[in-house]
């Protein structure tokens, strides 16, 4: 386990639930990173979710490719972005608690989680996309999952607390934060409440101390009056603090040079001591 340095901490924006059903919602986010000069990950469905598949919405995919031709990276979200039936019930409670119905590969044996990936790795590349990542719905993958995502190919997959390394082994500790809308007896989101603290805390917590910061993006806070604001604030404060906006493909770039300069560090000072 490494933590990427503190020099210039990482600040890496998802924008989640990239599909052709949430199309305006992200040329939203998209519009708003991009006035802040900031390079987003955007975490792709292909599959049928909410709207035809990526496959049957062309237009959509050649969105995709020139948000990816202006810096943005395109990673692979799931197939369908919906919970799969079967796994144990404490495994089935908590995806639903933590990813509201979206765990789709939280409790899939090794298998069935290849079947899916392979499939949503198929239609982006119909789409012209080749993605390095992998991003499970709701950051819940279970074993079974991990286990085939060390056999498909991929660079890189993410969980709550960490950007997995396929190639290295290495997890490269960033934690991930984003706004929950879920109704509370107050008429507004209890978790709203307790996301807006978080988010609009988190430079001072993360990034004004040299910790690297993960923030997600999604397409239904577009429409919740305030979070949007609240999500850019911290975007802007991060950057003010000395945060360096990447995607994940480039914070795993500048972990491997820190590495091998860490390395060539250690092969000198053992060279000169041997002299």
């Amino acid at each position: 386990m490494r933590r990427p340095s503190t020099d210039e901490p990482p600040l890496v924006v998802s924008i989640h639930d990239v599909a052709p059903a949430t199309a305006a919602e992200t040329r939203s986010w998209l519009a708003d990173l991009d006035g802040l000069g900031v390079r987003a990950t955007m975490l792709v469905v292909p599959g049928p979710w909410r709207s035809p598949a990526l496959t049957d919405a062309p237009e959509f995919g050649a969105e995709l490719r020139r948000a990816a031709d202006a810096g943005h990276e395109l990673a692979l979200h799931g197939w369908s972005h919906t919970a799969q039936p079967g796994g144990a019930a404490s495994r089935r409670w908590t995806g639903r608690i933590a990813a509201r119905g979206a765990g789709e590969f939280w409790t899939l044996d090794a298998a069935e989680a290849r079947v899916r990936i392979d499939r949503g790795l198929e239609a982006l590349r119909l789409a012209k996309i080749e993605p390095e990542g992998f991003v499970p719905p709701g950051y819940l993958a279970s074993p079974g999952t991990r286990q085939a995502l060390a056999a498909c190919g991929l660079r890189y997959w993410t969980s709550h607390f960490g950007v997995h390394d396929l190639r290295s082994g290495v997890r490269h500790t960033v934690v991930a934060l984003s706004h929950r809308p879920a109704m509370g007896a107050d008429g507004r989101p209890f978790s709203e409440r307790s996301g807006d603290y978080l988010i609009e805390r988190s430079p001072q917590w993360f990034t004004r101390r040299g910790r690297p910061l993960r923030l997600a993006l999604h397409p239904d806070d577009v429409h919740r009056p305030g979070l949007r604001d609240t999500t850019l604030r911290a975007i802007e404060r991060a950057l003010t603090f000395g945060a360096r906006a990447m995607t994940y493909r480039e914070l795993l770039a500048r972990s491997a040079e820190t590495l091998a300069g860490e390395r060539r560090s250690a092969s000198a000072r053992s060279t000169a001591a041997a002299r």
